[in-house]
């Protein structure tokens, strides 16, 4: 559907769903903190309202902004109030805002798909032989800098021998916050030993004999958690390992 289309259908709905709830463009106008002249424009097509106040109006005429656009791609998908109003908080954000929730979004559907939503019956969970891995406890930091003493695991832990933990090799502990809300303080990441990583994947790194647990950037080392500072990447930076999920 082109633009033009699409400009025409917000003027007639707008119209047509202001009538419907016996509204007048005066008192609509009232409601939106605008010149009823506004009003007239939108529906006469002369201009077209920002999506900002579309939301608006969809909540004053009880709409959705797919009546206003009068665009349904899926019967099914219908957004609502609440759903408009968090699409508004997330075009508002940053980079770094838009980001994270993109990939908290991700994780938690990863979760849903895996086991179910929380209180309903979800499906079988498939039982999974265990193995042993190394696990190194809080020696990755996710702040400052956790100095690197040794080489030596604290302990052995068992792990789920499923596929995608097939190339597990470690586990480390977090220190900190910077990774949050993806990693908290003293949550067990499990570590694929490799030298190789791609940039925005998130690995385990040494800087100055400092461990630190961040996602790779081009030239620095990115913290999820805006408080915190990335860390440029020097001469002494290695990549330890690159970080599968956590437990």
């Amino acid at each position: 559907m082109s633009d033009d289309t699409i400009k025409k259908n917000i003027s007639k709905n707008i119209s047509k769903y202001r009538e419907a709830a016996g509204i007048s463009q005066k008192d609509l106008a009232k409601k939106l903190g605008v010149v009823p002249s506004r009003i007239s424009n939108w529906e006469t097509g002369a201009n077209c309202p920002t999506i900002d106040i579309l939301f608006e109006v969809c909540e004053i005429l009880n709409v959705s902004i797919n009546d206003i656009y009068g665009v349904y791609p899926d019967s099914k998908f219908i957004l609502k109030y609440g759903e408009q109003d968090l699409l508004k908080k997330y075009r508002n954000l940053d980079d770094h805002g838009k980001e994270i929730v993109n990939f908290s979004l991700d994780k938690e559907t990863e979760r849903i798909e895996k086991y179910g939503k929380l209180g309903e019956v979800s499906h079988p969970v498939t039982s999974f032989p265990m193995r042993l891995i190394s696990y190194y406890f809080k020696n990755a930091s996710a702040g400052t800098g956790q100095l690197v003493i040794d080489n030596l695991p604290d302990k052995d832990i068992e792990i789920p021998d499923k596929p995608e933990y097939r190339n597990v090799s470690y586990a480390i502990g977090v220190n900190g916050s910077s990774m949050e809300p993806a990693f908290q303080d003293g949550d067990i990441l499990l570590v694929e030993a490799t030298q190789e990583i791609e940039v925005g994947d998130i690995g385990i790194f040494q800087i100055n004999n400092e461990c630190f647990v961040k996602k790779l950037g081009e030239k620095e080392l990115i913290s999820l958690n805006k408080d915190y500072k990335n860390i440029p990447l020097d001469e002494t930076a290695a990549t330890l390992g690159k970080v599968i999920g956590k437990l």
